[in-house]
């Protein structure tokens, strides 16, 4: 399926890129920090939904991605598409893979994770493992690259729970690499990684500073044609940015045993960049 990828903007400027269209669906690569859907608390922040209404008219939400999580999302056109989109995603047979940048050095190859996952009443908003009450989760992942303090996986949710897989990652103890809520940083400095690094101005801008996490593809049927379609999403600079300086800094040389595979210090995710320890 071909298609000229081209951009949409609404009114504040925010801009995002279309995959695909046709007359049944629109297909997204969402930016982070853009919202899928407006927010609860301030409908005046940008968000993806109404900037495809003042392009399209009506729309339809299928489903969503976090804020600061990019990567592909599908509206629905018309109210056939989406009653049959929604009954895909509820059946769980919509397959989605994400680009997913954890913590630490992972010994396995692959697995899957199993821990129900249920909200948790002491911060709402948010998720948690929970054996006894939880609903039935699942997320399937393979190791893409490694590197001494970080991993990079291919993650895919067999089921649609809120932050299933930075939740499911945190039980491994290996939380996303950037996660202020399941993890322990809200962003990474090349002054971390490069040893006798010269700070060039007053202060140093970040090479990521939001979810180590992106939607990179979507499979589906689709709703009026019936055929099975896949979508891509490129993973933006920010992530492949701090992946080239991780190749850079932190590539391990499997010619001889990696001096330490300990994962970032676990120290206080307030303390000021000045005091951190390099990971």
């Amino acid at each position: 399926m071909t298609f000229e990828h081209r951009t949409v903007r609404n009114r504040r400027a925010s801009t995002a890129q279309v995959l695909y269209e046709d007359d049944a669906i629109v297909v997204i690569n969402k930016p982070a920090p853009l919202l899928t859907i407006p927010d609860h608390f301030d409908r005046t922040l940008p968000n993806l939904a109404e900037m495809l209404r003042e392009t399209y008219g009506e729309i339809f939400i299928v489903h969503r991605l976090d804020r600061d999580t990019s990567g592909i999302v599908v509206f629905a056109k018309t109210e056939a598409a989406h009653r049959q989109l929604s009954r895909q995603f509820e059946a769980h047979t919509v397959r989605k893979t994400y680009l997913a940048l954890a913590e630490g050095c992972l010994k396995e190859e692959e697995g899957v994770v199993r821990h129900p996952v249920a909200d948790d009443p002491a911060n709402p908003g948010r998720s948690r493992i929970d054996e006894r009450h939880g609903k039935e989760s699942e997320t399937a992942y393979r190791v893409i690259e490694r590197f001494t303090n970080a991993t990079l996986l291919e993650a895919t949710p067999r089921t649609g729970r809120l932050h299933q897989i930075r939740v499911h990652l945190r039980s491994m103890g290996h939380p996303l690499l950037l996660d202020p809520v399941y993890g322990f940083h809200e962003a990474v400095f090349l002054s971390q990684m490069k040893h006798n690094y010269k700070l060039t101005a007053e202060s140093e801008a970040p090479l990521m500073s939001r979810l180590s996490l992106h939607a990179a593809t979507l499979s589906m049927v689709h709703p009026i044609t019936g055929e099975p379609v896949t979508f891509e999403a490129p993973a933006p600079k920010d992530f492949e940015g701090l992946l080239k300086q991780l190749r850079k800094f932190q590539r391990i040389d499997w010619s001889r045993k990696p001096a330490s595979l300990l994962s970032l210090r676990r120290g206080n995710r307030q303390r000021s960049r000045e005091t951190e320890e390099e990971f």
